[in-house]
């Protein structure tokens, strides 16, 4: 009676040990990465009537990626971006979205993906027309992407981005801004 009472003590500890070592043992889940958005306008400020380039730059940490705009399957979600202008006829062109790179990845059986890494610049044009009203315009962008590394995707992000500028008259000075997205000084 004993040895059946220490056998089956035995047992049940041996079950309840087997079934803990899945939990104690799996791999810590990749942290989800640390996406960096933000806007930025081609000059210090908007000339009424005129039209001033902007974009969306998207900074991804090494070792990840966000699918592109264009996927190659059905799965993926695409980066999209989306701009609401304010009322008082301020247009917003078509977003012009960067050449994705394509990479093969374990994560779906080395399947070719259109990706982004690194930094993805998302350009569009703004015209402010000669009659606008206001001293400032403010752009609310909204950006929807998926980011993954080579194993994993996490689920899908919006990130939105308030663009606000200066509006001035279509004589006033304006300076060159953020050369380094839009090319030049």
């Amino acid at each position: 009676m004993k040895i059946k009472l220490i056998h089956r003590t035995f047992i049940v500890a041996a079950v309840a040990a087997l079934i803990g070592i899945p939990a104690t043992f799996q791999a810590a889940p990749a942290p989800d990465p640390n996406i960096g958005v933000k806007g930025y306008y081609s000059n210090d400020k908007a000339q009424r009537g005129r039209m001033i380039r902007a974009a969306i730059v998207i900074d991804i940490p090494t070792g990840y990626h966000v699918n592109g705009n264009r996927p190659l399957n059905k799965y993926s979600i695409p980066t999209a971006l989306k701009i609401e202008a304010p009322r008082g006829g301020v247009t917003v062109g078509p977003v012009v979205y960067p050449r994705a790179i394509v990479r093969k990845l374990k994560a779906v059986n080395n399947e070719p993906l259109a990706v982004y890494e690194g930094r993805a610049i998302l350009r569009f044009n703004l015209t402010v027309p000669a009659n606008y009203q206001g001293g400032e315009v403010v752009l609310k962008a909204r950006l929807r992407y998926q980011s993954c590394n080579d194993e994993v995707c996490f689920p899908p992000k919006n990130q939105d981005v308030d663009m606000g500028i200066g509006v001035v008259g279509a004589n006033d000075r304006v300076q060159r801004a953020n050369g380094w997205v839009f090319g030049g000084r």
